[in-house]
């Protein structure tokens, strides 16, 4: 069964030679493959300004790029979030954007109690780091993708969510080998 799934790409460099961009881009191949439905974002290829006050976020209009990545993620069914892991959580580059695109009205709906606007749908975080991806999930216990998927996606709805979480990415060229393979075996997925 084919999916519409949205790649965003949230690694702050565009410079076509990081690892973050080739996994999307096994990712985007093996679901292109299979039939799904593939739209992609490259953060550092789109106007993201960062939010100065609450009344921006509450009450501004959202951007250009802004918008246009709002009616992606309202299309999607699954959304496939690559970034890597820096000082410990996501580039400020990717908060950023998050912060733009989950304002109240499409994300949330405001009230006493935010009420999620975008469930129905699925997520995989995949997260490259140059320290082991074991040492990560068990000495700091994945904190920053847990936040992520706990006080960003499930708070707006979007459940369930899947992690893969990349270790040693300088490591050798056989072991990214495998992870694009796994990538595109995931893309074929739609998972």
């Amino acid at each position: 069964m084919s999916k519409n799934i949205l790649i965003i790409d949230g690694h702050p460099d565009a410079d076509r030679g990081r690892y973050v961009h080739a996994l999307a881009d096994a990712y985007a191949a093996g679901a292109s493959d299979s039939g799904h439905k593939i739209e992609r974002l490259e953060l550092a290829t789109i106007d993201i300004p960062f939010l100065r006050s609450r009344a921006e976020w509450t009450d501004g209009t959202p951007p250009p790029d802004i918008a246009a990545a709002q009616q992606a993620i309202r299309r999607a069914e699954h959304l496939v979030i690559l970034y890597p892991l820096w000082l410990g959580d996501v580039p400020a580059l990717l908060k950023a954007f998050l912060e733009q695109v989950a304002r109240p009205g499409f994300a949330l709906a405001e009230g006493t109690m935010p009420r999620p606007l975008l469930t129905g749908r699925s997520a995989r975080l995949v997260v490259t780091m140059g320290m082991p991806a074991f040492f990560y999930r068990f000495y700091y216990a994945a904190h920053s993708v847990k936040s992520f998927e706990r006080n960003i996606l499930k708070l707006v709805g979007i459940d369930p969510v899947e992690h893969t979480l990349i270790g040693n990415v300088e490591g050798d060229t056989e072991t990214r080998k495998e992870w694009l393979d796994r990538l595109f075996n995931l893309g074929t997925a739609g998972a």
